[in-house]
């Protein structure tokens, strides 16, 4: 150690965000519905008794927060690690001296990972015979759908705990606790801050802390002071904070879960919703091709022959992306949307073809009837192909009734209409 790390202090250069991270639960913002009075967790932690975890929430919702004050909480030892910059060999190196702790000193180790979903395989499969035998207590922190990150055996080992996005009102006190705070806050400014300037926070935020205590703390230390106070209008919170923070990943269930409202929307006949999820899509830089896939697939699945034409308006909306590329194409894409959501719905074409795919894959192929044959080659009519076969042109209303179904599935009916629209099941009779 020299002078200077002697004189180094980390609050200095930490982040705002970093330096104001609760030190007990007391200072803890948000999650009630986890750690509130009374709730298992809250009773957990105050009586030292915290098992494995999983916390699992969106950015900025305080889950690395909830750790370091279990950290703070605990009389384990607590050990941090890095989901990408630690080994399978880190990993058993700590498990060892957790191990000699436990039996030397009798004191546990607890052992958080941030970002845990960046884990592997092998890291993962390292864990779990000390989370299995209680010679560690993990916390993994992760935005990512556990479900689909982590192996089964270590989600069953630990409880999972989902944390909400903030409310206003808490990312508000947030701010507050930090303005008031002088030993690691901005409490040794004088402050002023316009109410356009606090909404324009508390809306672009959406939900994010750390990006709201981001702003602010740009916004203060860039702002010159005048007769000691600085004055935050609303032009310097937008200048602090440009873009709303979009809850999107293009490769977490969040993004699924977007997708599934924009559909179920379209289906529910709820033009305004479906308008609102496509325009997040578009906003978070979606790939407009998926979105377009995702309208061509539904015009058929969920309109079908109760409206045919709603068809033709999705692929003019594929083509006028391929023409015109977003922002454009945006117009043609929400015509395509308001066309599919407020038509008459009918998903037979959706059940007609599962059906009969189900038939094919339970049964055995039956022979094509003769009378259906391909009898244009030679010799083919003396084998009988087309024999019978009745040409529907040649009778009145160009329909005859003939069989068309092999032997044996005749009378089988695949497609049911719906009734709706024009999905009126004209057989031709």
């Amino acid at each position: 150690m020299d002078l200077f790390s002697v004189s180094f202090n980390p609050h200095q250069v930490a982040p705002l965000a970093e330096r104001m991270r609760p030190r007990s639960l007391d200072e803890y913002i948000g999650q009630s519905e986890i750690i509130g009075p009374g709730k298992l967790l809250r009773r957990a932690i105050e009586a030292d008794r915290v098992t494995s975890l999983i916390l699992y929430g969106p950015p900025g919702t305080g889950k690395t927060s909830l750790a370091q004050v279990i950290a703070n909480t605990t009389a384990a030892s607590f050990v941090r690690i890095n989901a990408v910059s630690s080994g399978v060999k880190d990993i058993r190196e700590i498990i060892q001296a957790a191990t000699e702790q436990l039996h030397l000193y009798g004191k546990k180790t607890l052992v958080f990972c941030d970002e845990v979903h960046r884990f592997n395989k092998g890291q993962q499969d390292a864990l779990l015979p000390a989370v299995e035998n209680g010679t560690i207590t993990f916390i993994g922190a992760t935005t990512e759908n556990p479900f689909f990150e982590l192996n089964s055996a270590l989600l069953s080992r630990s409880t999972l705990f989902r944390l909400q996005t903030l409310t206003e009102e808490e990312i508000r006190s947030g701010l507050k606790q930090a303005l008031e705070d002088k030993e690691r806050g901005l409490g040794d400014y004088t402050v002023d801050i316009a109410p356009e300037a606090w909404e324009h926070w508390l809306n672009y935020a959406n939900g994010d802390l750390r990006r709201a205590l981001n702003a602010l703390e740009l916004a203060v230390l860039t702002t010159p002071p005048e007769q000691g106070i600085r004055h935050i209008s609303l032009g310097v919170a937008e200048e602090s904070i440009q873009q709303r923070a979009m809850r999107f990943d293009k490769d977490g269930d969040n993004h699924y879960d977007i997708i599934s409202a924009f559909i179920k929307s379209m289906r529910g006949s709820d033009p305004d919703a479906a308008l609102y999820w496509l325009a997040v899509l578009l906003e978070s830089g979606e790939d407009p091709r998926f979105i377009v896939r995702r309208i061509l697939i539904q015009a058929s699945e969920d309109v079908g022959l109760a409206d045919p034409m709603v068809m033709l308006q999705a692929q003019a909306a594929a083509n006028a992306l391929e023409w015109l590329g977003l922002p454009e194409a945006r117009i043609p894409i929400a015509q395509a949307v308001l066309a599919l959501t407020t038509a008459p719905k009918s998903n037979s074409a959706y059940t007609a073809i599962d059906s009969a795919l189900n038939y094919v894959r339970t049964h055995p192929t039956a022979p094509v009837p003769e009378h259906l044959r391909d009898a244009h080659y030679p010799g083919a009519k003396k084998l009988g192909h087309g024999k019978d076969y009745l040409y529907p042109h040649a009778y009145p209303g160009h329909w005859v009734e003939q069989s068309y179904l092999p032997e044996g599935i005749q009378g089988e009916a695949f497609f049911t209409p719906s009734g709706i629209g024009k999905d009126i099941g004209n057989r031709g009779k």
